[in-house]
C-alpha cells in the first residue's frame, strides 16, 4: 500500500495520510459499524477526485481493487462513510461557496461545506434550504445529498432532492458530468457520445425502457423512500432525462459529486408552534391524519412520546422539569406553521388548534420566538437520550428512518411496542417526524455483551419485517447504507433487486465506488464489522441530535 500512497502523494494537491491514528479516527461514522481505510486523502479540488477515480479505475483494470469512499462529517448512521480502501474527505478543502444569485436564490458550493453555515449565509439574504436534517449543524451537503436526507421541515419541503438543480460528478474512470433535466433532443447527443458517459446513458435508458412495467411497481405509497435507487424520476413521460435522481441518496456507490447548484426558498423566522399531549394513540393518528391531509401543510409536524421523557427525566431530572406535566404525557405533537404571510399563518394556526382541542388532553400556542424555544426544549431532549452512556451502554441507531405511510404511524408505533416487550428491551423512547411516518427508535444496547448483540440483531430482522408489513420503506429519511443492504431484496424482490445491481454495474463495472453500501453487505457482514465500543466520537463537540 505504501507504493500507492507515494504515488497518490506525488500526484494529487491534497494530503493523503496513512498514519495508524488517523486510520483509527476514519474507520468509523456514526454507525453501531467500523471498517478502517488503507489510506486517507483531503482532495483539495475535483482534480484530485478525478486522479483518484482514474488511478483506481487503472488499479482495477489490472486486477487490483482499492474501494473509492466519499465522506463528509461522518454523521451517516448506516455505515455508508466507511470504507476499506481510500477514504476522500471533503470538509478539509472543498468547502467553498461558489457562487451565489441573491435573486433566485440559487447557489453553487462544493460538498464539503457546512450546511448550518451554508444556511445561515442564504439567511442573510432571506433564503434558506428548508430539508435539513437534525444533524444541521455538523453534517455536510455533499453527505445530505448522497443520502437524501429529510428533516423536520419534510412533511411541506420534501427532501433535499427538491432542491438540487445541478450535479457534476465523477464517474468510477475520472470523467466529469454534469448532470441536470435534459430534453429528448439532448438526451439523443448524449446517446451517441462515444464515452463512458455516452455508454452511461445508452445503457440505463435501455434498461428504463425495457423494465418500465417492473420499475413502475418500486412505488411506496410513503412520502419518503430512498432505498435502492431512484429509478421512478429520471425519465419523464416527455422523454426528458436527469440522471440526478441517481445520485441524490446513492451515497457514492455510482459516482462522487463533486459541486452541487442548490435551489433555495424564502426565510421566514416568525412561526406559530404549538404543542399538544396525548394519552391515546388513536388520537394522536387522528390528528396527524386531519393536519397532514390539508390544503395548506404545516411546515413541521414532530411526535415524541412519554418513554423518551421519562428516560430523561431519569437522566437529568431538572431538562423538562416544568415544561411538561406528571405524569407524563403518552405524546407529544410539535405543530408549526411558516408561511409568509401573518394572516394565513394565524388562520392555519388557529384552525389547527381548534383540531387539536378535539382530540389532545391540552393543547399550546406560541408565536413568541423565546416561548416556542421552550417548547421545542421539549422535543429535543432527543439529544440527551442519544448522548448518554452509561459504560458500554448506548442508544444505538439500529432501526431509525424508516418509513411508512403517515396513517399507518399508529400501528407502527404499536407493533414497535409489542417487539421490544417481546425482545425485552426497554425502555421504548421514540421520536420523529410523524407527518412523514418517519420515527426515530434507538434502544440502549450494550453491543459488547452477546446478548445485546443477539437483541440488536432480532430487532433488526423483525423491525423491517413490520415496516413492509405496513407498506413502508427501509429507507425513509435517509439511504440504505451497510446496515440496510441485506433487506433491500426483502423489500423489492428479487426482480427489482436484480435491476438495481445492474444499475450499479452500469456506473460501476469493478466495484470500485463504495462497495458494501446498498449491495454485498450480509447480516453476517454487520455481525463481524459491529464495534463493541459504539461511540459518537468526533461528533461530542455538537451534541448529537436526531
Amino acid at each position: 500500500m505504501s507504493k500507492i500512497a507515494h504515488y497518490l502523494q506525488e500526484h494529487l494537491v491534497g494530503e493523503v495520510m496513512t498514519s495508524v491514528d488517523a486510520r483509527r479516527y476514519f474507520s468509523t461514522d456514526s454507525s453501531i459499524v467500523a471498517l478502517p481505510p488503507a489510506l486517507i486523502s483531503y482532495p483539495r479540488n475535483e482534480s484530485d477526485v478525478r486522479k483518484a477515480a482514474r488511478f483506481s479505475w487503472q488499479l482495477a483494470e489490472r486486477g487490483r481493487i482499492i474501494p473509492l469512499t466519499p465522506r463528509g462529517s461522518g454523521t451517516d448512521s448506516t455505515g455508508g462513510a466507511i470504507g476499506s480502501g481510500l477514504l476522500m474527505v471533503f470538509p478539509a478543502h472543498m468547502n467553498r461557496i461558489l457562487e451565489l444569485d441573491t435573486k433566485s436564490g440559487e447557489v453553487t458550493v462544493e460538498p464539503g461545506i457546512n450546511f448550518g453555515k451554508l444556511n445561515q449565509t442564504l439567511q442573510t439574504h432571506g433564503r434558506y434550504i428548508p430539508t435539513f436534517p437534525a444533524s444541521v449543524e455538523y453534517s455536510t451537503i455533499g453527505g445530505s445529498v448522497a443520502m437524501n436526507v429529510a428533516g423536520e421541515k419534510s412533511i411541506k419541503y420534501g427532501s433535499i432532492s427538491n432542491y438540487v438543480k445541478r450535479l457534476r460528478v465523477v464517474l468510477a474512470n475520472g470523467e466529469v458530468i454534469e448532470t441536470e433535466r435534459l430534453s429528448k433532443r439532448d438526451l439523443n447527443k448524449k446517446l451517441g457520445m462515444a464515452t463512458f458517459e455516452g455508454e452511461i446513458y445508452r445503457a440505463l435508458d435501455g434498461l428504463l425502457e425495457e423494465n418500465h412495467e417492473l420499475i413502475a411497481t418500486m412505488q411506496r405509497p410513503v412520502t419518503k423512500n430512498n432505498a435502492g435507487y431512484n429509478l421512478i424520476d429520471i425519465k419523464d413521460r416527455d422523454g426528458s432525462f436527469d440522471l440526478s435522481a441517481l445520485f441524490i441518496g446513492s451515497q457514492g456507490t455510482l459516482g462522487i459529486i463533486s459541486e452541487l447548484t442548490l435551489m433555495s426558498d424564502g426565510y421566514n423566522p416568525n412561526t406559530s408552534l404549538i404543542m399538544a399531549t396525548f394519552d391515546d394513540l388513536q388520537n394522536v393518528q387522528a390528528a396527524i391524519d386531519s393536519l397532514s391531509s390539508s390544503k395548506e401543510l404545516p411546515s413541521a409536524l414532530e411526535i415524541a412520546n412519554n418513554g423518551l421523557f421519562e428516560a430523561v427525566d431519569q437522566l437529568n431530572p431538572n431538562q423538562i422539569k416544568d415544561l411538561l406535566p406528571h405524569p407524563r404525557p403518552a405524546y407529544v405533537l410539535f405543530v408549526e406553521y411558516d408561511n409568509p404571510s401573518d394572516r394565513l399563518q394565524k388562520r392555519l394556526a388557529h384552525h389547527a388548534k381548534r383540531v387539536l382541542e378535539k382530540l389532545a388532553t391540552s393543547v399550546q400556542l406560541e408565536t413568541e420566538p423565546e416561548a416556542q424555544q421552550r417548547l421545542w426544549k421539549i422535543r429535543q431532549v432527543s439529544s440527551s437520550y442519544i448522548a448518554h452512556s452509561d459504560g458500554f451502554k448506548k442508544a444505538t441507531p439500529l432501526i431509525s428512518d424508516s418509513s411508512v405511510p403517515p396513517e399507518r404511524l399508529s400501528e407502527l408505533i404499536a407493533g414497535v411496542g409489542d417487539l421490544f416487550r417481546h425482545i425485552d428491551i426497554k425502555p421504548l423512547a421514540l421520536w420523529g417526524h410523524a407527518g412523514d411516518g418517519i420515527l426515530h427508535i434507538q434502544p440502549h444496547l450494550n453491543l459488547s455483551q452477546v446478548g445485546d448483540r443477539q437483541k440488536a440483531f432480532r430487532l433488526l430482522d423483525d423491525y423491517y419485517k413490520l415496516v413492509l408489513s405496513l407498506g413502508g420503506s427501509i429507507s425513509g429519511g435517509r439511504s440504505d447504507g451497510r446496515l440496510k443492504a441485506p433487506y433491500l431484496e426483502q423489500m423489492y424482490g428479487t426482480e427489482v433487486y436484480a435491476l438495481l445491481k445492474k444499475v450499479k454495474q452500469i456506473f460501476d463495472p469493478y466495484g470500485t465506488l463504495n462497495p458494501g453500501v446498498k449491495f454485498g453487505t450480509s447480516v453476517d457482514d454487520l455481525k463481524r464489522l459491529l464495534r463493541p465500543d459504539y461511540t459518537f466520537g468526533h461528533i461530542y463537540d455538537h451534541l448529537p441530535r436526531s
